[in-house]
């Protein structure tokens, strides 16, 4: 009996380490107490042979506990994993690091997909006349402002978005290429066969999408609108890649490239429209000097370890978006004039680009809404990253008109932080803009707006 005991005390034990403490201690206590009791029966209870049945019946017992309790937790798993199958953030591929801490694949080098990007259905009534820009309104209520990438799943199918705002785009980006060309379009040698591996996505997409804009052909595809023909197959290309892609969607193109560092670099660009920032200081940068030389607030701090693990483990198949805004007092689409010539000193210098030099509170008919709808995606063949950067530039005055816009966006105004309001240039046009919001929101709840209902009429984005 004794050997069953110790035998039996050391299984409890492995219990205790390997499955549940306080279940197993539970167990440990039990048995102690039956062996008090087993040890207080009258004489004819202290035959062996019972004993043998009392410890057979009482592992048999144990056993029987052990089995249930494990079919009860493996069920609990299953529920708990099956919760895991529709998350609402973006689904993105498992730690670059395995449990022996190694990488999964070389830095630097990616191993082709034989992902396919679905082909899209056609935008519905699409019309280059008539589609107005998606009314992106990307701001929230204060009191506080959270600095976060903000980051949604996006469908294939929502890759580019164009409008009727092509016509416009389409002859400031040719002004611009034919005007600075490479200061604002170029690409690395290392980077090359991704621009075109980028061509040849937007080739396929755009003919699908937007069938009355774009036809399909067998050299690459014709813009019917402009009687552009795009031949992608001739090598060498007749002109940039990145230049191609530009010139085919209203989104400023950027491709980064992961190198033997484990770190991304912007290598090729066609950066047009971006109004505060040039392709000519960027280029080449990693993807954190990227953000710090341009002072983005708290992005070490906020921003850098989620961004990095972003561009590491996203996949092929998968595709994500955010939105931005900023307040900009000119109306300059390509280039804000506000904060000093576009030709002036790098970002870097003494005499750069900067809020600094703007006019201060000018009238608020001078002010106009600026909102980027960004995407990242990774190419399939090369692994290069895309981000694809779509502005939507409307005058305040516009927006304002709008139910629930002029409240809301100038608590999101009041709510910037200082590092924030720096960035943002708040110093420059905020007086005149928050008066002027606030007027407007005024108006709004006298004609009797029902400000109880805009969570049900309208969502972020929009």
């Amino acid at each position: 009996m004794n050997w069953v005991n110790d035998q039996f005390y050391k299984w409890v034990a492995g219990l205790y380490k390997r499955f549940n403490a306080s279940f197993a201690k539970g167990l440990a206590e039990t048995f102690t107490k039956s062996n008090e009791w087993r040890y207080k029966m009258t004489p004819e209870f202290e035959d062996g042979r019972l004993e043998g049945v009392l410890a057979t019946t009482g592992v048999a017992l144990l056993l029987a506990a052990v089995i249930v309790t494990f079919i009860v937790y493996g069920e609990r798993l299953s529920t708990k994993a099956a919760r895991l199958t529709s998350p609402s953030k973006p689904v993105l591929e498992k730690a670059t690091f395995s449990s022996e801490k190694r990488q999964v694949r070389e830095w630097g080098k990616w191993i082709p997909s034989d992902y396919s990007m679905p082909k899209p259905d056609p935008y519905p009534n699409w019309s280059i006349v008539d589609t107005k820009p998606l009314p992106y309104r990307p701001f929230r209520y204060g009191p506080k402002y959270n600095i976060t990438m903000g980051l949604r799943s996006l469908k294939p199918t929502d890759w580019i978005e164009l409008d009727n705002h092509y016509p416009r785009y389409h002859a400031d980006k040719a002004r611009r290429i034919q005007e600075r060309g490479e200061k604002c379009c170029r690409t690395a040698p290392e980077a090359y066969p991704a621009a075109v591996e980028l061509l040849e996505e937007l080739t396929n997409y755009l003919p699908a999408r937007y069938p009355t804009l774009y036809r399909r052909t067998p050299l690459g595809l014709d813009n019917l609108w402009s009687g552009e023909r795009f031949d992608i197959t001739t090598r060498p290309l007749p002109e940039d890649p990145m230049q191609m892609c530009a010139r085919l969607v209203q989104d400023d193109l950027a491709i980064m490239i992961e190198k033997t560092d484990g770190e991304y670099y912007l290598m090729a660009g066609a950066v047009l429209l971006a109004g505060f920032w040039r392709l000519s200081d960027k280029y080449m940068m990693r993807l954190s000097d990227v953000h710090t030389s341009g002072k983005v607030p708290e992005y070490e701090e906020r921003l850098e370890k989620g961004m990095m693990n972003l561009f590491r483990r996203l996949k092929p198949e998968e595709m994500v978006a955010r939105n931005n805004y900023f307040v900009q007092v000119d109306d300059n689409l390509a280039w804000s004039r506000s904060i000093g010539p576009e030709d002036s000193p790098s970002m870097d210098s003494p005499s750069s680009t900067s809020w600094n030099t703007a006019e201060k509170n000018r009238a608020v008919e001078h002010h106009f809404f600026r909102s980027e709808r960004q995407t990242l995606r990774r190419l399939p063949r090369t692994g290069a990253i895309v981000f694809t950067i779509r502005t939507y530039f409307h005058p305040i005055t516009e927006i304002a008109q709008e139910d629930y816009v002029p409240g809301r966006l100038a608590s999101a105004v009041r709510s910037w932080g200082d590092d924030v309001s720096r960035y943002k240039g708040r110093e420059m046009f905020g007086d005149v803009l928050l008066e002027y919001l606030d007027q407007k929101h005024k108006e709004q709840v006298e004609r009797g707006l029902d400000l109880s209902r805009e969570d049900e009429l309208r969502s972020f984005p929009f």
